[in-house]
């Protein structure tokens, strides 16, 4: 991955967090977080 593609894939994840805590304070983030925490519970048990 080279310093341009790395930069502009940042550049979309912080967009859509800001459009997400603007339009919805939030939410989908912490819902999106929660999930990923279920998930590495999940993971750790099968490991």
């Amino acid at each position: 991955m080279t310093n341009s593609i790395a930069i502009g894939l940042g550049m979309l994840i912080l967009g859509g967090l800001a459009i997400d805590a603007f339009l919805t304070g939030g939410d989908g983030f912490l819902f999106l977080a929660s999930k990923g925490v279920d998930l590495l519970d999940w993971i750790a048990f099968w490991r």
